[in-house]
């Protein structure tokens, strides 16, 4: 049985944007799980079933993050997954975020504000 804690996975090959997320939500009171490549992610995933999950657009390859996605909703997942991206707006405006059955997408560089009230909507 796990923890009573909501558990957060976060998938980014940037161990820095990793750690500013477990230091920012641990301190919130949410168990966190990094994963450094979308292969980890996917498997973190079926062994943990996160409740939240934050996965960064460009990792080892141009679409790992929409491939992880794809994955994720295959598996018929109903964990909110909300995507991380340094792209900018272009994100937007490109790909209709919903059809890859994202929540949302957050920006890069992720101010901290803006990552608690996300995260503390999508866990009511």
């Amino acid at each position: 049985m796990r923890n009573a804690k909501p558990l957060i996975l976060t998938v980014d090959d940037d161990q820095d944007i990793l750690d500013f997320f477990q230091m920012v939500l641990e301190a919130e009171g949410y168990e966190v799980i990094g994963a450094a490549t979308a292969e980890d992610g996917l498997r973190c995933y079926k062994e943990r079933h996160p409740d939240l999950v934050f996965v960064d657009l460009m990792m080892e390859e141009v679409d790992a993050g929409a491939g992880l996605v794809k994955e994720l909703q295959a598996l018929g997942s109903q964990t909110p997954i909300y995507m991380v991206t340094s792209v900018g707006d272009s994100f937007n405006q490109t790909l209709d975020y919903s059809e890859l059955g994202l929540k949302g997408v957050l920006q890069k560089p992720v101010e901290i504000k803006n990552l608690l009230r996300l995260v503390k909507s999508a866990l009511s």
